[in-house]
């Protein structure tokens, strides 16, 4: 019986029609992204044969997605959000279709498809904040943490599967195969997203403009649970990331096996996936806040002990306990923003947990490449995980709402202030 209590909980799949279309959708595309990913990368080396030049594929997703963030979160919250959906999956569909086109041609220089990519990376900025508004309007509230580790297991799986695939169509098709494999994708994503209710904003829509946006800031800077959520992800990730630094962990200690190497990323996925698989254990109790932070101390102690380990197995261990606990800590932050937020906000919200999940994993791993430039990569991997726990602790001790978890049991609304006089019509 506990076990089965700690299995994870489907019922979401299993009582929302729209819900479970949705997970389908998302789950097949999630696939092709990745593909994409992998065909992106190699094109742009086979072409150029340049670490800058495949270092800047991250530079091309990442800036649309900080720039337009928040200016896309706020226009989520004034339009009619499946429509809205609809629109940002079709653009992201027809920047891959043009990524096979290319593919296909051949001899496309290296910088128009980082145009394309980041073309893509402008629709995901909307796209990502609409999808957040989703999961309350399709689940009730005790059903949320149950729906974002069903999500959660998706994402996971298609990291997985997504790479292992994109690396034997390359070897069969090309990298057009790749591109074409992800634009036929979307056509699950639409079969999601067609499914949906029409999902107008409840309450008041957003101000237009900055307006909107300094509002969206605005409240999340007053609501503690929230604003205690969005540091912990950031302490945890600018303070600790450790993915720079495998490489001279590994030449380091483990006489830079590549198959070492492979592993290391492998490892925090596959403790991803089993606590996804497990995440019955911390999606029905009733205090998502302490749970996340919990599963954020542990990351960092996880990744201080994977730091001074010198054994390769137990160093594996403890990045397989790293990715265990950084999907206990994603999930319960989910579900103290979703519990937390009005759905008047939910898209700006959103698209402030896109930008930090983008913005502190870059940050940190700049962070640990710093630091074991200056010291050794055993330093940057205890100092970092070891700061990340003490920033987590403060976080804890001074944030009340965030112990008690998300007030699920509470209708929640925000109301928007006044338009300042001069500043808007």
């Amino acid at each position: 019986m506990g076990v089965r209590h700690a299995l994870i909980d489907v019922t979401p799949l299993r009582s929302s029609r729209q819900f479970r279309r949705l997970w389908i959708g998302r789950s097949f595309s999630g696939i092709g992204t990745q593909m994409t990913l992998v065909a992106v990368m190699f094109q742009v080396w086979q072409q150029t044969q340049s670490t800058i030049w495949t270092g800047a594929v991250g530079v091309a997703q990442a800036v649309p997605l900080i720039a337009f963030g928040l200016f896309a979160g706020a226009l989520v919250d004034r339009t009619e959000r499946r429509r809205f959906s609809l629109i940002m999956t079709a653009g992201q569909a027809g920047c891959s279709a043009l990524l096979a086109v290319q593919g296909f041609l051949g001899h496309v220089p290296a910088a128009w498809v980082l145009v394309l990519v980041a073309a893509q990376s402008c629709f995901v900025a909307g796209g990502g904040p609409v999808a957040s508004t989703f999961i309350p309007r399709l689940l009730p509230k005790e059903q949320v943490p149950a729906g974002l580790a069903v999500n959660r297991i998706s994402f996971q799986g298609a990291m997985l599967v997504g790479p292992a695939l994109g690396g034997l169509v390359l070897g069969a098709l090309g990298v057009g195969g790749c591109y074409l494999i992800d634009a036929v994708s979307f056509t699950l994503a639409f079969y999601g997203v067609f499914g949906l209710p029409s999902m107008r904003p409840e309450g008041e829509p957003s101000r237009p403009g900055l307006l909107g946006i300094a509002d969206g800031l605005g409240f999340m800077v007053r609501r503690a649970a929230v604003r205690g959520a969005l540091l912990t992800d950031l302490a945890a990730t600018v303070l600790s990331m450790p993915i720079s630094l495998f490489p001279l962990i590994n030449a380091e200690r483990f006489g830079n096996n590549p198959r070492t190497l492979g592993l290391f990323l492998t490892a925090i996925a596959v403790g991803g996936v089993i606590a996804s698989l497990l995440s019955g254990a911390f999606t029905r109790p009733g205090r998502p806040g302490l749970t996340m932070l919990c599963g954020s101390a542990t990351w960092g102690v996880a990744l201080a002990l994977f730091g001074v380990s010198t054994n390769p197995w137990l160093g594996l261990a403890f990045l397989v306990l790293a990715g265990a606990a950084d999907t206990v800590a994603v999930v319960s932050r989910g579900t103290v923003v979703q519990l937390n937020t009005p759905n008047a906000l939910l898209g700006r919200v959103g698209a402030a947990e896109q930008i930090v999940g983008q913005a502190g994993p870059d940050l940190g791993n700049l962070r640990g490449g710093l630091v074991a430039g200056a010291t050794s990569g055993m330093v940057a991997l205890v100092s970092g995980g070891l700061l990340s726990v003490i920033a987590v602790v403060l976080i804890g001790a001074t944030t009340r709402d965030l112990r008690r978890g998300a007030r699920s049991d509470e209708r929640i609304t925000e109301v928007r202030p006044a338009p300042a006089p001069g500043l808007a019509k």
